[in-house]
């Protein structure tokens, strides 16, 4: 079971959960066609967006497998909703879990991508004890491959038109870490989770 402290600070970010204020900041990202090519889903209606934040605001803890931990990530500095990131726990017996993250195309290449999946794996082998977390991505999303290379996660799989998204077949990408080798891994300068830094 896994129910954080929040909020979760990390250098330049703060992980909480999602809240009704929220709407117009993550419908300011999920309208936009930039944010979905390498997604299941399209470019959503203000509609659609209230019915996921509907979803977000619920998935505050991992209490058993098959549920995930929605966060919602904003600057630090000004408290601007630039993205969500979200942990899903698969499997109490095998300990196995996965982590995903969407960010407004305006904040992209500066890292905050990276800094939200440190902070997920963090939640998912300190705080879930899980042995094993994925990542799963559209073999076109090569920007989210750099960035699951760099919290030390390696391509396993690349399954060849293995999924029909929006009516077209697409190569899925598989990157996995074990908890032995994310411990294992040499600290990042400068960087802060961890319970003392989760208020």
């Amino acid at each position: 079971m896994l129910r954080p402290s929040f909020p979760i600070r990390t250098d330049r970010l703060i992980l909480r959960p999602f809240t009704p204020d929220d709407l117009d900041g993550l419908y300011a990202i999920q309208s936009l066609p930039e944010v979905t090519p390498y997604l299941y889903w399209g470019p959503r209606d203000r509609e659609q967006v209230a019915e996921a934040l509907e979803i977000r605001i619920k998935q505050t803890a991992l209490e058993e497998e098959g549920q995930a931990l929605a966060l919602a990530v904003e600057l630090a500095e000004t408290g601007e909703l630039i993205g969500d990131g979200v942990l899903f726990w698969h499997s109490a017996q095998h300990r196995g879990g996965e982590i995903g993250y969407v960010f407004h195309p305006g904040h992209h290449g500066k890292g905050y991508a990276t800094e939200t999946g440190r902070a997920l794996l963090e939640l998912g082998f300190d705080g879930l004890d899980l042995h094993r977390i994925i990542g799963r991505i559209d073999g076109r999303n090569h920007a989210s491959g750099r960035v699951l290379e760099r919290l030390g996660m390696r391509r396993e799989a690349h399954l060849v038109e293995n999924e029909l998204v929006k009516g077209e077949w697409v190569d899925e990408v598989v990157y996995a870490i074990l908890q032995r080798e994310w411990r294992g891994r040499a600290p990042v300068p400068g960087h802060r989770t961890g319970p003392a830094a989760r208020d």
